[in-house]
C-alpha cells in the first residue's frame, strides 16, 4: 500500500519556484519519526542500515531517507506491523483514500493552511522536533483508545 509520495504533489498544482524536493518533506518527518520510534520494517533495518544510522544521528533528514531509500515513496514496505497500524490510522483518512490527521496536524504546527504553504516548511530538525512533539501526543491517543483504524 502506498501512503504517499512526493510526485503527488509536485507534479500538481506545485508552487513553480519550489523545488521537487520540497514535495517530500511532510513526507519525510513523518517516516523519520516512525524510524526513529522503532517502526522500521525488517527490509529497511537490513538494507538501508547505513542511511537509518545516519538519520538516527540527523545527519539526513526524513525527506533525504524517502529520496535515498524509498524512491519518494512512502509504502507499507516501510514499517513494522504495529507501525503499519499506526500510520494507516493517523496518515490516512478513515476510508483510505486521501490524508488523515496526519496532514492535519502538520499544516495546524506550522500554520501552513493552504497548499502552497505546505511545501515552504524548512526541511530541519527544528521542525521536525516540533512536529515529532505533535506525533508523540497522537500515538498517544492511539494507544489509549486500543489502536482503532482511525484517529
Amino acid at each position: 500500500m502506498k501512503y504517499d509520495d512526493a510526485s503527488w504533489h509536485y507534479e500538481g498544482e506545485y508552487p513553480a519556484d519550489l523545488p521537487p524536493e520540497a514535495g517530500a518533506t511532510h513526507i519525510g518527518m513523518f517516516l523519520a519519526w516512525m524510524l526513529l520510534h522503532g517502526f522500521a520494517s525488517n527490509d529497511v533495518q537490513e538494507d538501508a542500515a547505513a542511511e537509518l544510522a545516519a538519520l538516527q544521528r540527523r545527519e539526513i533528514s526524513g525527506a533525504e531517507f524517502l529520496r535515498r531509500v524509498c524512491d519518494e515513496a512512502l509504502t507499507d514496505g516501510e514499517f513494522s506491523d504495529e507501525g503499519n497500524a499506526f500510520a494507516a490510522a493517523y496518515y490516512l483518512s478513515e476510508d483510505g483514500e486521501g490524508y488523515g490527521r496526519y496532514l492535519n496536524d502538520y499544516t495546524a504546527t506550522f500554520d501552513s493552511n493552504d497548499n502552497d504553504s505546505l511545501y515552504r516548511i524548512d526541511d530541519s530538525w527544528d521542525n521536525y522536533d516540533k512536529l515529532a512533539a505533535v506525533i508523540d501526543e497522537r500515538y498517544g491517543e492511539w494507544l489509549a483508545q486500543g489502536r482503532p483504524a482511525s484517529l
